[in-house]
């Protein structure tokens, strides 16, 4: 497993990468979720690569988290400027078949950029996610004053350092519920050792709150576009408002699998989430 850096408009993105895509025809591109980075897929792309030694297999930075750059003072990350970040990155690998594996945010990525550049996208498998995120317009208002009010109160915060690398794995235990070993990846990625103390990585704008959010409508009008085989992986103990979740996926609705786990089940379930992503694989 490497490292790699892309050099992109908005600035530099890092990956973590087995294998190489001009020796393949295939690439397998993954998404991490909302304050995770590519270490999140770093077991589940040693076991695909294991199983299929012949794939090219690439896991994203996403701006402003693990090692990619973050953006400009004035940037927020809204959801709609990762798709962009996506698609100049996808200009930069050859063109090969192209396989989206998205994790929670990464899934919606995936979902938003299959829809709308269908002759790019091969295969798409989402994980703890479906189509984005929406809410109905009554809420606009609202969500607008506290997206503005989110920042104010993040502008005010000061920088703080982590007494010792053991306390941030600690601190992501407590809030994922999973194991030191299956965050770790996770967390050494998300860290950097600056004067003898430890801080994260990520961009602290991150956690301000979207000013916009789809209607059920739009997020519709996306979902129903996806053209390429799909599956969808839940964890049995994920989300619940996924098990339930009614999106419209228009004459291709994807094929849905459970797995024993929660939200991040793709670091429980590992071998199992590979041997799924394949099988979408093989169907290309």
């Amino acid at each position: 497993m490497n490292e790699r850096d892309f050099t992109l408009p908005s600035g530099t993105m890092a990956a973590l990468e087995i294998g190489n895509e001009k020796t393949t025809d295939t690439s397998v591109v993954f998404l991490h979720g909302w304050m995770d980075n590519a270490g999140s897929f770093k077991e589940l792309m040693i076991h695909i690569h294991r199983l299929n030694p012949k794939l090219h297999l690439l896991a994203l930075d996403l701006f402003g988290h693990g090692k990619s750059s973050h953006k400009s003072f004035d940037n927020y990350y809204p959801f709609h400027d990762y798709i962009d970040d996506l698609h100049q990155l996808l200009v930069e690998l050859s063109p090969n078949r192209l396989v989206l594996v998205g994790h929670s945010l990464g899934a919606l990525i995936a979902s938003c950029y299959s829809a709308a550049f269908p002759e790019q996208v091969e295969a798409l498998v989402q994980i703890e996610g479906a189509g984005p995120l929406a809410e109905p317009p009554s809420n606009a208002v609202q969500r607008l004053r506290d997206g503005v009010l989110s920042r104010t109160r993040q502008r005010r915060k000061s920088e703080r350092a982590i007494a010792s690398l053991e306390l941030a794995v600690k601190l992501r235990m407590q809030a994922n519920h999973l194991t030191a070993e299956q965050l770790l990846p996770i967390v050494e990625r998300a860290t950097v050792l600056r004067d003898n103390q430890w801080y994260w990585r990520h961009d602290v704008r991150l956690k301000c709150a979207s000013l916009y959010r789809m209607s059920q409508e739009h997020a519709s009008a996306v979902t129903s576009q996806i053209r390429c085989p799909h599956l969808i992986v839940l964890g049995n103990k994920g989300f619940q408002h996924l098990q339930s979740h009614q999106v419209d996926w228009g004459a291709n609705p994807p094929e849905v699998a459970s797995v024993a786990g929660g939200h991040h089940c793709h670091l429980e379930q590992t071998l199992e989430v590979a041997e799924r992503i394949l099988g979408v694989v093989n169907k290309i």
